[in-house]
């Protein structure tokens, strides 16, 4: 595995877990790794097409290194064609709620994505999963 290990994968999932349940929000989350493997993922009563979003936000975010909004006002704001881009590597979503994890060091280990709920519901869920590493 490269960057994040099994159990903060966990430990991630588990803080956004409960963040979603606060909400009261069905979403999808996922947990890669620093190459954009699935590493950690749960369902949360949501609808099918979150579970793909959800992995796509992940692999976007630690694919550029930023958060997966991030790179969306990037592609749009640069006056590029993104289309390339945005369906390399089976697809990617530059959509807010795929959030970089990183260690206590300030090391980029990997990634998570939330969907599900409103960009905003998805991007708090996110950030307070990779919140829980560092």
């Amino acid at each position: 595995m490269i960057g994040i290990s099994y159990e903060l994968a966990e430990k991630a999932l588990h803080a956004a877990i409960e963040k979603a349940k606060s909400l009261g929000i069905p979403v999808s989350i996922a947990v890669v790794d620093t190459g954009g493997h699935l590493v950690a993922f749960a369902r949360l009563d949501s609808v099918y097409g979150v579970i793909d979003f959800a992995i796509k936000k992940a692999k976007t975010a630690i694919m550029f290194g930023i958060d997966s909004d991030v790179m969306g006002s990037i592609i749009s704001g640069a006056e590029i064609h993104g289309y390339g881009m945005l369906n390399s590597n089976h697809g990617l979503l530059t959509l807010a709620g795929g959030v970089i994890i990183k260690d206590e060091n300030g090391a980029i280990i990997g990634a998570i994505g939330s969907s599900g709920g409103t960009p905003e519901q998805d991007k708090e869920i996110a950030h307070t999963g990779a919140s829980a590493i560092a």
